[in-house]
Parts: structure tokens; C-alpha cells; sequence
């Protein structure tokens, strides 16, 4: 059977739709990107911390059991939660069912995401969750962590969009001669941590999340990115006064879809 050329086309449009409905759909979802940043500057008693960002977690799937099992694999010394877990109270067993599939012996400091506050999430339930696992939840707090024989500031900023910042709440009685690591859920907040009066020694590492990368970008162009993204879609910014890396998560909102912009978690070692 000879076939026309009108068919041939044909045949390749309708593969490239079903290639791209499923790197839509799939690919893009489920097949987690592992980034992995070495800043550390030589030192040989680096730490290793593992950002998740935007869990969103509605059910827990085989992406997130092979995430929890690549986790474990990695070993960080740290597993940083950058906000938007869950969206719903009830979803907190979902998050107990997730953190209970990673070591007990990584440590975990989390902090809130819009999700949680529109989602009128019970916060005293969450932080005991985060605690049964190992776990510290921040709001506006800092936290000095342990490790290998240093001292690591961990500050932890309240949601930009509905919570109240306040970066220098949670930088009261930070000691400025430490690495400090600042988790922020929504990128646009970095300007105001720039313009704070607090005074270290090193720029400070920041932890953002909440654009999703966009989740639909047109040749690399964000279709939509929410209200707290500012001028920041994914990947690094730095200035002057700090490095922020904006991670394009894990889970989805509104459409159950991604194009151009693949899930992620990310290494650092610092």
C-alpha cells in the first residue's frame, strides 16, 4: 500500500501532538530534573541540602515514592521544605505519609507557601507533623543548624502573599559571621531582604519557589506566573547583596499540566 505525501504529514502532525500531550501531561510532571550546585567555595566541610518546593500534594503518587527513595539515596545532611506542601488540613496525613517514606535521620526545616494559608491549613497541626519527622517549621524564625562542625543560620520567611514577612523579625539575634541560608516561598520578597539593615558577612543563599518555572512557557516565556514571582521565573539571580535560586518545584496548581518548565528538586552543597 502506497501512501501520499498529504498522509505522511499527516502521520507526523498527529505523532508530535501525542509526543507533546504527553511531555505535557507526563514527562514534564513526573520525571523529576535533579539540579545540583556546588557553592561552597572549596571548603571541605561542605554541607549537602536538598530543596523541595510546591509539593502540592493532593495524592501520594509513584513520583513522590521515587522521590523520597532519590532523597535517601542522596543523603543530605538537610531537606529544605520551601512552602506550598498542601493545600488542605486533611492533606496533612498525605504529607505525614510522604515524610515518613525519608530517613528519619535527615533533618527537615520547612516553611509556609500561600497554599497553606488560603487552604486555612491548621499550622499548630503542621508544625507537629514537620516535628514527629525530624522536622522544624519556621515562620519569621531562625534557626541555627548543626553540622559538621559548623554553624548555619536558617532563616525562615512567613509567606509574602498572605502571610507577614518580616525579615528582620527573623533575623533578631543571627550571629552575621555565619553562613546564612534564608528559605523564602515567593521570589518577589527578595527585594526587601536585600534592603534590610542586618549586616553579614557573606551574602546569604536564598531558597525560593512559587512560579512553578512558569509551568506552561512559550519558547521559554512563563504563559502566567502568580501574583509574588516579581521579576523572577527560575533558576539563579544574584546581585550584589545576595544569591537566590528560584526552583521550579514539584506539583501543580490550577491546570494539571507543565510545558517548558519540568519539575524539580535541587542540591546544594554549601
Amino acid at each position: 500500500m502506497k501512501f501520499g505525501r498529504r498522509h505522511f504529514i499527516k502521520k507526523i502532525i498527529l505523532a508530535t501532538i501525542g509526543l507533546m500531550v504527553i511531555d505535557v501531561v507526563w514527562f514534564e510532571k513526573y520525571v523529576i530534573e535533579w539540579n545540583s550546585f556546588d557553592i561552597a567555595n572549596g571548603r571541605t566541610d561542605k554541607i549537602k541540602a536538598i530543596q523541595l518546593s510546591d509539593l502540592h500534594l493532593r495524592e501520594l503518587k509513584s513520583v513522590h515514592k521515587s522521590l523520597a527513595k532519590r532523597i535517601n539515596t542522596e543523603m543530605p545532611d538537610v531537606l529544605f521544605i520551601t512552602g506550598d506542601a498542601i493545600t488542605r488540613t486533611k492533606r496533612i496525613v498525605l504529607l505525614n505519609d510522604f515524610l515518613h517514606l525519608i530517613d528519619h535521620k535527615i533533618q527537615k526545616i520547612a516553611i509556609l507557601g500561600n497554599k497553606e494559608y488560603s487552604g486555612h491549613v491548621d499550622l499548630d497541626l503542621l508544625r507537629q507533623t514537620y516535628m514527629e519527622h525530624n522536622g522544624t517549621l519556621l515562620i519569621n524564625e531562625s534557626y541555627v543548624l548543626h553540622l559538621k562542625g559548623r554553624k548555619v543560620n536558617i532563616l525562615g520567611i512567613d509567606d509574602f502573599t498572605l502571610g507577614t514577612p518580616d525579615i528582620n523579625k527573623s533575623s533578631e539575634n543571627v550571629d552575621p559571621s555565619l553562613t546564612t541560608i534564608i528559605l523564602n516561598h515567593c521570589p518577589a520578597y527578595k527585594k526587601e531582604i536585600d534592603q534590610t539593615e542586618f549586616a553579614l558577612n557573606s551574602k546569604p543563599l536564598i531558597l525560593a519557589g512559587h512560579t512553578h518555572g512558569g509551568q506552561v512557557t512559550i519558547f521559554g516565556t512563563p504563559v502566567f506566573t502568580p501574583y509574588g514571582s516579581g521579576d523572577y521565573v527560575k533558576g539563579w539571580y544574584a546581585n550584589n547583596t545576595s544569591n537566590m535560586y528560584v526552583s521550579k518545584g514539584i506539583g501543580t496548581t490550577v491546570l494539571p499540566i507543565r510545558f517548558g518548565a519540568r519539575a524539580e528538586a535541587s542540591i546544594f552543597y554549601v
